[in-house]
């Protein structure tokens, strides 16, 4: 009997992209990082592209690519963005998939995933057909390669999903258990019921369609799956491969697969260290003759399916009720006791009827400019994935009506836009949590916002008060938020962003930072045509004019603008449509001359006749450039205030470290100062390029001499972020010695510290450095370079304050 392992890892996160910006703004409860797709990629998905294997003392022994020998899918959304902001484990990734094809029969373990995580089975077949078309061609854009398989988002499924996977080349998907509802062996006439997961998870089963095509069909093992997300069994990583091992059964016959498949945030983010229970198990089980690891690809070709299987319809893997989750009060939550969601239903019905009502005016407006709008859509995933002017003018040129004017090209792009977004606003996330103000219902309703925000310009007639009135039926659970239409009005509506918003944005910054010519805001481009700076001590005034263009959509406008800073958050300004040259040198020297008189009301005056309703104020920047520039009003304050707490301290610090050697607790107002102050300190310590260890190491002790507590969160990603920077300045010279020894006294320092210094990023360095310069240096010690035994005893000693086991 032969006996096959696949562990499938669903990696994913809810889209969280400003729909009017394409950046995800700071996430403060992502703190210390800036939002949670970097801080999950920190816990999770690059771990698990570096993830260690130790000794029985604990200390690493190797690091292993998790990716290379498992299946797994990544949301094309997801990838996106890691491409552009963890480009490292992206690649990664990307090699993984190569690697597993040199495992694997030359059947890459990467498969696709439908684009936008929708629930298929209530989706329409068009945005079935579209999800499939994008989530193929991201995965071919990316691996290189046809996808094999297709994840479905939450595993949802129906025949008409089935039929559209099979239509376009996909040969099979991975389904739960209860997803069966009978089989029989090929050729046989009996069906068995296998309702209630009493289908046999060791075999491929084939799917015949009422259109003739076939699809193959994988149901992972349930108990072992859930054991893996919910019962902590990745404490071990043998116990985790014992489990896997559990599952195959002398009694049944031919070939068993046993596989499972959770959400790839398991091993790492939901449990810490998870990362390192799946290397193990991989290693555990690679080194066990009985067995071989696999994936789904690879076992088809093997052992290609000798049964059929009928699918329960509108099942899916995270909802007990079928589907019910994503349209109805079904009792699935994941939330506060108490709490309903009978939002849900009002919620779909909200956005259903928001597309229903935008279609035939988009089919009837497309099909002016386009040959064939739907085809057109399914195409334009390729300008999605690549937004430069040679791509989009391809996409014109091969589905264009007819040569087309630079409006009817912009009409063209806010049509495929308009469209993008009446799919990413059925997100399946936006259903999936126990609130309608949640994060990732807040951000469905953003993107149908975008989608109203379209088709009111387009289309020149209003969409909004019909989809307020259904929201209005969306009620929340928490009393101040009311319903989904006061959702839509106070956290939707706020973030919209218009060209002239855009230019707002840059009016005011342009005070505090000193644009080029042309600049990039986010999926903007700004030239600037004029522009004129006033200063009179800390007042600031800035006049000018700038051309904004959405590099989304093309649209273009030239605008006037005039904004006076006072000092603090003191702000006020005016944007509009550029009127020609003569109303705006009218305009320059109008705020000019009383700037220069200090006449500040009379700026204020002039930016009232001439801009009208049309201001501002520090509301109009965009979040992160509003921290930003909070953080440069507020530098000189705090400079003052640490200062007057650090000279508190300090002139009082004998007696309190006195006080607490007799256990007699300082003054609370003063232990307070204290804690401030020694805090300060070694942030500003670990800021500093020299990296003043005998400080840091002096501060510490001092914080624990005078029982003061510190910051652990804030001051572990000080020291990272310090310790990081050290380490890539060695992998740029890693035979520099010097370099290399400071290096390792940092490594030694972080190690005692007081609270817990990650230290991943800095262990891959040294083991890539292993592999690469540690060959080259001990032939130089061969040769009798007397650097080189220094070298290597420096590079040994960071080695073991890095948790590495011996060479």
């Amino acid at each position: 009997m032969k006996r096959y392992i696949t562990i499938h890892s669903h990696f994913y996160q809810p889209a969280r992209e400003n729909p009017w910006l394409e950046a995800i703004e700071r996430q403060e409860s992502a703190f210390p990082y800036h939002d949670w797709n970097e801080r999950i990629t920190a816990e999770c998905y690059a771990p698990n592209a570096t993830s260690r294997i130790l000794d029985e003392q604990h200390r690493i022994v190797k690091i292993v690519n998790n990716y290379a020998r498992i299946s797994f899918n990544f949301g094309a959304t997801l990838l996106a963005w890691m491409e552009a902001e963890a480009p490292d484990t992206y690649d990664a990734i990307l090699e993984a998939d190569r690697e597993s094809m040199g495992y694997f029969s030359g059947h890459g373990s990467a498969i696709a995933q439908a684009y936008s995580h929708m629930i298929l089975p209530l989706a329409t077949k068009r945005d079935k057909e579209t999800q499939v078309a994008w989530g193929i061609y991201d995965f071919e854009l990316r691996f290189g390669r046809r996808p094999e398989g297709m994840w479905l988002p939450e595993s949802a499924v129906d025949v008409e999903t089935l039929e559209v996977l099979a239509a376009q080349g996909i040969s099979f998907t991975i389904l739960a258990p209860h997803q069966a509802a009978r089989i029989r062996e090929i050729g046989e006439g009996e069906w068995t019921d296998v309702n209630g997961s009493h289908v046999d998870p060791t075999r491929a089963y084939l799917a015949r369609l009422p259109s003739g095509a076939t699809i193959n069909l994988f149901f992972y093992d349930g108990p072992i799956s859930r054991a893996v997300a919910f019962e902590r069994l990745l404490t071990r990583g043998e116990d985790f491969a014992n489990r896997l091992m559990s599952g195959f059964s002398a009694d049944r016959e031919g070939p068993q697969l046993v596989h499972i498949a959770t959400d790839g945030e398991t091993y790492g983010h939901h449990h810490i260290h998870g990362d390192m229970a799946l290397a193990f198990a991989l290693e555990y089980l690679e080194k066990d003759p009985s067995v071989q690891l696999t994936n789904y690809g690879e076992f088809l070709e093997l052992h290609p399916p000798k049964w059929e299987v009928e699918i329960a319809e509108n099942t899916s893997w995270s909802c007990s009720h079928g589907i019910e989750r994503w349209r109805s009060d079904c009792g699935c939550s994941a939330g506060e006791a108490g709490w309903n969601q009978s939002w849900r239903g009002p919620l779909r019905t909200a956005l259903d009827s928001l597309r229903d009502a935008i279609e035939p005016k988009f089919e009837r407006a497309a099909s002016r400019v386009f040959r064939d709008p739907w085809k057109a859509r399914d195409a334009y995933v390729e300008v999605v994935t690549d937004r430069s002017p040679d791509r989009i003018q391809r996409f014109f040129s091969e589905h264009a009506a007819s040569s087309l004017t630079h409006a009817e090209e912009t009409e063209a792009l806010e049509l495929m836009e308009l469209q993008r977004y009446a799919m990413l606003m059925y997100t399946s996330c936006g259903w999936f949590f126990s609130e309608i103000s949640g994060i990732e219902t807040v951000q469905v309703i953003q993107y149908a916002a975008r989608v109203v925000q379209l088709a009111e310009s387009l289309f020149e007639e209003k969409f909004e008060p019909t989809l307020l009135q259904h929201l209005a039926a969306a009620k929340s659970n928490i009393p101040e938020q009311v319903d989904g239409r006061h959702i839509y009005e106070k956290l939707a509506k706020p973030a919209i962003v218009d060209l002239t918003k855009v230019g707002a944005h840059y009016a005011v910054s342009s005070l505090f930072e000193e644009y080029p010519e042309k600049s990039r805001i986010y999926c903007y481009d700004v030239q600037r045509n004029d522009i004129h700076l006033f200063e009179a001590g800390r007042a600031r005034t800035a006049v000018g004019r700038a051309t904004v263009t959405s590099l989304i959509t093309r649209k273009s406008v030239t605008l006037s603008f005039g904004v006076l800073y006072m000092g603090d958050l003191s702000l006020s300004g005016g944007v509009r449509h550029y009127r020609g040259d003569e109303e705006y040198q009218t305009l320059v020297s109008d705020l000019a001359d009383p700037h220069a008189h200090n006449d500040f009301a009379a700026v204020v005056r002039m930016l009232d006749k001439h801009f009208g309703t049309l201001t501002f104020s520090m509301k109009s920047l965009f979040r992160d450039e509003q921290q930003k520039i909070a953080d440069r009003i507020w530098e000189g304050t705090i400079r003052e205030a640490e200062a007057t707490y650090r000279q508190l301290y300090e002139q009082h610090r004998s007696t309190m470290l006195f006080q607490s050697e007799l256990s007699v607790p300082p003054p609370p107002i003063f232990r307070r100062t204290a804690e401030v102050a020694l805090n300060l300190n070694l942030r500003r310590a670990a800021d500093q390029d020299d990296f003043p260890i005998a400080q840091i190491q002096r501060l510490v002790n001092e914080a624990k001499r005078a029982n003061v507590p510190l910051d652990a969160l804030a001051l572990s990603y000080k020291f990272q972020q310090m310790i990081e920077r050290k380490s890539e300045g060695w992998e740029a010279t890693p035979l520099n010695l010097e370099v290399l020894e400071r290096l390792r006294d940092a490594a030694a320092l972080a190690r005692n510290l007081p609270f817990d210094v990650p230290l991943w990023k800095v262990q891959n360095a040294w083991y890539r450095q292993k592999l690469s310069s540690l060959p080259t240096v001990m032939q130089k010690q061969i040769d009798g370079d007397p650097e080189a035994s220094r070298w290597i005893e420096s590079f040994e000693l960071l080695g073991e304050n890095l948790s590495f086991g011996a060479r």
